[in-house]
């Protein structure tokens, strides 16, 4: 069995298996079974997913780390924005991200779809003449994913 190591700072934020864990002091775990998490800079608030490829990268973080309930209305948002943003760019490249990232969503690989995902946040600042923004927040609101409908919507245009 293999296991990850994670070094994180006092203060960051995780969230693994849908529970957001703040961490009081600076502290080393060790993981050693398989677990949906996120932490630290990874982690996006509702209010932050105010760009289209932003809220691709809200919608999948749902799909990744939410209850059932949550993962489904994610990937159900997440497929809605990545139409939407194909029929607006003119880049295959960025197309072919992005039906990467649903494909990984999709097969249950929701860290590798969040990766995908911040090569669009950069594509999309770079084509937008935006400044590097970080793509995530280190932390996350009480009831984050408690209700994924009303989070969902909160960042639908």
């Amino acid at each position: 069995m293999s296991t990850l190591v994670l070094e994180l700072r006092q203060g960051e934020t995780m969230i693994v298996n849908g529970a957001p864990i703040r961490f009081r002091t600076k502290s080393r775990i060790e993981l050693t079974a398989h677990a949906r998490f996120l932490f630290g800079k990874q982690i996006m608030a509702p209010s932050e997913a105010s760009t289209p490829a932003r809220r691709i990268y809200f919608a999948l973080q749902t799909a990744y780390i939410g209850t059932i309930e949550e993962r489904e209305a994610g990937l159900a948002a997440a497929r809605h924005y990545v139409a939407a943003f194909q029929a607006a760019t003119t880049s295959q490249l960025a197309c072919s991200i992005l039906d990467r990232a649903l494909a990984a969503a999709g097969a249950d690989q929701g860290y590798q779809a969040l990766r995908l995902a911040r090569r669009i946040i950069r594509h999309e600042d770079a084509v937008l003449g935006h400044s590097s923004v970080p793509t995530a927040s280190p932390e996350v609101p009480a009831g984050m994913l408690s209700n994924p409908a009303t989070k969902i919507a909160e960042t639908c245009p």
